[in-house]
């Protein structure tokens, strides 16, 4: 196929069969090679293109910029214990003083003194607050968590993604993708 599309252009929005968004954060995209390999195998319906065309001896297309699964795909229930995920949940921001900056892992109650790293226990907290905290408990330390540490839903998450809207959304994507309102493009 000889395509006139630089790398990394162009990539496709994935909704799932029910035209929602597998994922908010990260925002569920396909390169556009994915989409039109997908389009080919008959497992996405093509729901809006770019003006962009590919191009081989007998075909032409329009990239597509949103697709829709065909077959419905059941999300998870709950997101996996990730440093990632607590970053989210914790809308990356650290718990003890709202910095934004140098994001770590801290045990609510210390390792040291029998905590366990699960979703129950652990919050986002920039290093320095982090290092004040130490090997302490909140009560020994006088440091508390914003929001108790909690296992959150999918949904949870992507609530939260939602805060976080990526650098680039086409125009295309923009009845499908729900972001707060004062960051919408």
């Amino acid at each position: 196929m000889n395509v006139h599309v630089s790398a990394g252009t162009n990539p496709a929005l994935v909704l799932n069969a029910d035209y929602r968004p597998l994922s908010y954060y990260p925002l569920s995209l396909w390169s556009w090679q994915d989409a039109i390999k997908a389009v080919f195998l008959d497992r996405v319906n093509i729901v809006s293109e770019y003006d962009t065309i590919v191009h081989s001896p007998s075909f032409a297309m329009a990239l597509p910029s949103v697709v829709s699964l065909k077959t419905y795909v059941k999300p998870a229930r709950y997101p996996a214990f990730t440093r990632f995920n607590v970053f989210l949940r914790d809308r990356f921001q650290c718990q003890y003083c709202g910095d934004k900056h140098d994001l770590t892992f801290d045990h609510v109650v210390p390792r040291s003194r029998g905590g366990q790293t699960t979703w129950d226990n652990v919050v986002a907290a920039c290093s320095p607050c982090n290092l004040r905290k130490g090997g302490r408990s909140p009560r020994e330390a006088r440091m508390w968590p914003a929001q108790l540490p909690y296992q959150p839903s999918v949904a949870d998450l992507h609530n939260n993604g939602r805060a976080f809207p990526p650098n680039y959304l086409h125009e295309s994507w923009l009845d499908y993708l729900y972001w707060d309102s004062e960051l919408e493009p």
